[in-house]
């Protein structure tokens, strides 16, 4: 493969963005991790499916992060997952020094890389990796939207009982629980939804997509969600690998763009080679402008958290 990716944490996330790296073709993939053998018990086990998903990517599992030289894109996944009864703002302490010393380490490598962000809590873990490496706002990128958008259109293929692939939702702000679904500008086969179901159905499936990850968190017990949040990471990667130039929710560092200023906030960008090439602003009602301030601010919260800590 002439493109190359590197994953940082070989957990639930990592693994399983690793395998869907590979199995969709896009690169040759590099997992690495902290703990001795688990990396390259789990590359080699992705490479002996290969032959069975019919796929000729490479894989490498390593703790040097030499491998992960001339990496095009590090996806971060590393850090303490969330626990129950934990918010996803008790994360900050330990997983801001991961965050932080993984991408010092990275940069070392592939100073030209892309960085898709998602360890916990992501918009401040984008702050710290955006700091870290010292790169331009375009090569730090966030995974929240795409995902949180993606647990919106499955609530809403399930109300409707269609095709999750007719459904299109937007899910701005920050990636917690004061995040900002946009029903007016979700749709089914181009129908707004706002068309298709009572205000208290919509409400139900807003709160739902708010409160996505915990329900998964509640559910499992011993962990977090992971099959999901890598797709999403996969399709960032996918739009950057192949320069499609989607319009994708991510966070992304906003200056000026709504109002904002010097903040990691989901908004809709263009992905391309060049990582962010455009933040798209669309016009929100008085309500949901409210609705992405009120975001804003919970993560200007976490920014503070984060000065504090030092």
């Amino acid at each position: 493969m002439d493109k190359k990716v590197t994953v940082i944490g070989s957990g639930n996330v990592g693994a399983t963005a690793a395998q869907r790296l590979c199995e969709k073709e896009l690169c040759d993939v590099v997992l690495i991790d902290i703990i001795e053998g688990v990396p390259q018990g789990k590359a080699l086990d992705l490479a002996e499916a290969a032959p069975i998903e019919k796929h000729d990517s490479h894989l490498v599992g390593a703790n040097d992060y030499a491998a992960s030289a001339d990496s095009d894109i590090v996806i971060i996944t590393a850090g303490i997952p969330r626990k129950p009864g934990m918010s996803r703002d008790d994360l900050i302490g330990t997983n801001a020094g991961i965050v932080k010393n993984v991408t010092q380490q990275v940069i070392k490598y592939s100073p030209n890389a892309i960085l898709i962000i998602v360890s916990n809590p992501l918009d401040a873990m984008c702050h710290v990796a955006l700091e870290a490496s010292g790169f331009p706002k375009n090569r730090v990128i966030g995974m929240a939207g795409v995902l949180d958008s993606a647990r919106f259109r499955a609530f809403i293929a399930m109300e409707l009982n269609v095709s999750v692939e007719s459904t299109h939702a937007f899910v701005l702000g920050g990636h917690g629980d004061t995040m900002v679904p946009l029903p007016r500008y979700s749709t089914v086969a181009g129908i707004p939804i706002t068309e298709l179901m009572s205000k208290e159905r919509i409400d139900a499936l807003v709160k739902r997509t708010a409160n996505g990850g915990a329900e998964i968190v509640s559910l499992l017990k011993t962990g977090s969600a992971y099959y999901a949040p890598a797709s999403a990471a996969v399709e960032m990667a996918e739009s950057i690998l192949k320069d499609k130039k989607k319009i994708l929710p991510c966070a992304a560092y906003l200056q000026g763009e709504y109002g904002m200023q010097d903040l990691f906030i989901g908004v809709p960008v263009k992905l391309g080679a060049k990582g962010i090439e455009q933040v798209i602003e669309i016009r929100l009602t008085d309500e949901e402008m409210a609705a992405l301030k009120k975001s804003a601010a919970a993560v200007e919260e976490l920014k503070g958290v984060l000065k504090r800590l030092g």
